[in-house]
């Protein structure tokens, strides 16, 4: 059986959510962030670098979100749930599936570190200058990248029903955790597409059972 190895309040609740549209049999291996916010030290006697998500299926070790998901879809999807018709909308798919971790997130990461610079651990000596520095680099460089991206993600979701066009897809699971905290972080600002596809996707029946089994998810 598939084990997931779920650090509360992370992207590992994407692996859930495909679990549970895919209706395969898993268990959770539950996992707690320290006081600093890190993974526990025990994640790393399942995967050397000692983050989530990662799962165990048999003898394999898998770790990272995009590649946990193809390997699902992959191996998993016996009724073709996920299957896209048209090469046209597998290349969509795809190019959503990387751009997630490879394009957006790093820019939301970078977003949620700079918001904190006047908070602890930051020595309180410290806090203002690191209050006043973190402001100063999302005024002059983040804020402009994200609503650069939130123009880009809404321009494609206003005139398709799903990332890959009109099918469901992993894509979707994948852009899952950087939307919601795109929205959570004041970042969707006014992107009805977006606010239309996050509602969607927060009704399925798979995704309020992944929660359920999961925990839920604050991003702010």
């Amino acid at each position: 059986m598939i084990t997931v190895h779920h650090l509360n309040n992370s992207r590992s609740q994407r692996v859930l959510w495909l679990l549970e549209e895919l209706e395969t049999p898993y268990q959770i291996k539950l996992y707690q962030r320290e006081k600093t916010m890190l993974a526990p030290e025990s994640l790393k006697k399942v995967h050397p670098l000692g983050k989530s998500p990662v799962i165990t299926d048999g003898n394999r070790v898998i770790a990272e979100s995009g590649a946990i998901l193809e390997y699902l879809a992959e191996h998993y999807d016996a009724e073709n749930r996920l299957k896209l018709n048209t090469e046209d909308e597998r290349i969509e798919s795809r190019y959503w599936l990387h751009y997630a971790e490879g394009s957006l997130m790093p820019l939301l990461v970078m977003k949620l570190i700079f918001s904190r610079m006047g908070e602890a651990p930051v020595p309180w000596l410290l806090r203002p200058v690191g209050r006043a520095f973190g402001q100063g680099v999302q005024k002059a460089y983040l804020n402009k990248q994200l609503a650069t991206h939130r123009e880009f993600i809404e321009k494609h979701l206003a005139t398709n029903e799903w990332f890959a066009g009109s099918r469901f897809s992993i894509a979707d699971v994948q852009m899952s955790f950087p939307l919601q905290a795109l929205s959570a972080r004041g970042g969707a600002g006014d992107s009805p597409a977006i606010q239309a596809w996050l509602t969607k996707v927060r009704s399925r029946a798979a995704w309020q059972r992944a929660l359920q089994k999961g925990g839920a998810v604050d991003l702010e």
